[in-house]
């Protein structure tokens, strides 16, 4: 029989350190005989990563950035992801929705009902039909939520790298960038695995390769 996919997304403020531990999780699932593809959003297409040039980069109000992040995601769903969990494989995603309902919802104050719609538009999985409730959407079977406060984020951050424009954003935002996560958290806490970021990075891996035993992954 073949095995079933696996999607896991990664979530976290800027500086919590998720991305380092996306390979350490993909080298454990090749480790115990999986194809793992490793991807990111905004990005992970041609046309997501040039989104997600724009997004990073220009000014846009808070409406014309969760349409093109969904946009970005219809097309990588479409692209890679959906066809990647059609043949067995194991697909780690470098932040996925939660990030927009976080970042634009939560940092930008957008409107969460209109991002709730967005999302059943993108990631149906069926053709967008009138009653769009009766279309499953495809999401992720874990999320692992990097919880760190953004005064520590903050200070890993500060000699990183030149900070994009979200990077780039004071305190206020990323606290509210923050409970944007929790809030996401609090509506689908079995999906969510929160993982305490402010830890030693063999702690915070040790968490991680757990919220995947638990799953019986690994």
């Amino acid at each position: 029989m073949a095995e079933q996919g696996v999607f896991i997304s990664f979530e976290g403020i800027d500086g919590a350190g998720k991305s380092s531990h996306v390979g350490a999780l993909a080298d454990a699932f090749r480790a115990a005989g999986r194809t793992v593809l490793q991807t990111r959003e905004p990005g992970g297409t041609p046309l997501a990563e040039q989104i997600r040039a724009l997004v990073l980069k220009e000014p846009m109000g808070a409406l014309t950035e969760a349409l093109l992040m969904f946009a970005a995601r219809r097309d990588h769903i479409e692209q890679v992801i959906a066809p990647a969990l059609a043949r067995g494989d194991v697909v780690l995603c470098d932040r996925f929705t939660d990030a927009t309902f976080a970042y634009q919802g939560g940092g930008r104050g957008f409107d969460w009902q209109s991002l709730s719609i967005l999302e059943l538009l993108a990631q149906s999985q069926q053709a967008p039909e009138a009653n769009l409730t009766h279309n499953a959407l495809l999401q992720p079977d874990l999320t692992i939520w990097f919880d760190l406060p953004p005064s520590v984020a903050a200070a890993r951050l500060a000699s990183a790298r030149v900070p994009d424009k979200f990077e780039a954003q004071p305190a206020a935002f990323f606290e509210a960038v923050r409970a944007g996560y929790a809030r996401r958290a609090a509506e689908s806490p079995v999906r969510f695995a929160r993982v305490n970021a402010d830890q030693p990075r063999e702690a915070v891996w040790a968490d991680v390769r757990h919220a995947a035993q638990g799953r019986g992954w690994l």
